[in-house]
């Protein structure tokens, strides 16, 4: 996740996997440096035992009303959502806004990339670019969850959420980890990552849609998005072509489909995270 500094606009700007499990599935190590957080928002690793599917745990409490932009990661969050409602946010394929309370909690578990369908149960392509009441998902278990969480207090929310994907005993699907791990790195290709791999094409993109909610085409540009961020300040064409991207404008062009905003905005605002 990316996160900014700012006020009453803040601009959260989630991008990607963290924790020791997810340095799996994006081999480049600067992407995972931690900058200094605000102060509504706090990240905690993933809970032991669970490295294989969980990037990270996290709470967030806005001291004031708040829009939050949100923008893809290639991980899907299960939340306890402003202290009101139990919601699974899929994987997006552009920005999306959310209005967050003063003094509201949230509570939620990142799971990693490749992890979302054996943790839930069905595609994770089902709940692309969709945030849904975990009930409509997992039935008479999340209700059953929804009730232990809003009568729990804050510390042991988060304990609710890891023991509940626990229960699902999901082993991540292989090839979309590896696959992940290789799309993270700066000049991949997928016809060449499906070659190492000893897969077609086609079969590399069913295996990612299914367990990670899209292709790799897309992975890979959330993967050069996060490099992007992560590179020290320098000139804009600088930071374009080492992330990755054919040119300044190649990267203007990728940051405003999948950040919604102008280059200078989004790096301004921009704090990476561990997740």
């Amino acid at each position: 996740m990316i996160k900014s500094a700012r006020g009453s606009n803040d601009i959260a700007i989630v991008v990607g996997g963290g924790s020791s499990a997810n340095k799996r599935l994006a081999a480049p190590a600067e992407l995972y440096a931690r900058p200094a957080m605000p102060s509504a928002y706090r990240e905690y690793p993933a809970p032991l035992g669970l490295e294989a599917v969980v990037a990270c745990t996290w709470e967030q409490e806005p001291a004031e009303d708040r829009v939050q932009r949100v923008v893809p990661d290639g991980c899907l969050d299960l939340i306890w959502l402003a202290e009101r409602e139990l919601v699974v946010a899929g994987a997006d394929t552009g920005p999306r806004s959310v209005d967050l309370a003063a003094g509201m909690r949230s509570s939620g578990i990142r799971l990693c990339p490749g992890a979302a369908a054996a943790v839930l149960g069905l595609p994770a392509s089902e709940l692309r670019d969709r945030q849904v009441r975990c009930e409509h998902v997992w039935g008479e278990r999340a209700a059953r969850l929804e009730v232990a969480l809003a009568g729990a207090v804050p510390a042991r929310r988060l304990e609710l959420l890891a023991d509940a994907v626990a229960r699902r005993r999901a082993e991540p699907d292989g090839l979309v980890i590896a696959a992940a791990q290789r799309l993270a790195v700066p000049g991949a290709r997928v016809a060449g990552v499906a070659s190492e791999l000893g897969v077609g094409e086609r079969m590399l993109h069913r295996r990612m849609v299914a367990a990670l909610g899209y292709g790799p085409k897309v992975f890979a540009r959330v993967a050069r998005l996060r490099r992007l961020v992560a590179l020290p300040d320098a000139s804009l064409a600088s930071r374009a072509l080492r992330a990755g991207y054919a040119s300044q404008a190649h990267m203007s062009d990728e940051v405003r489909r999948l950040a919604g905003t102008t280059p200078v905005r989004f790096l301004e605002d921009a704090v990476l995270t561990v997740a």
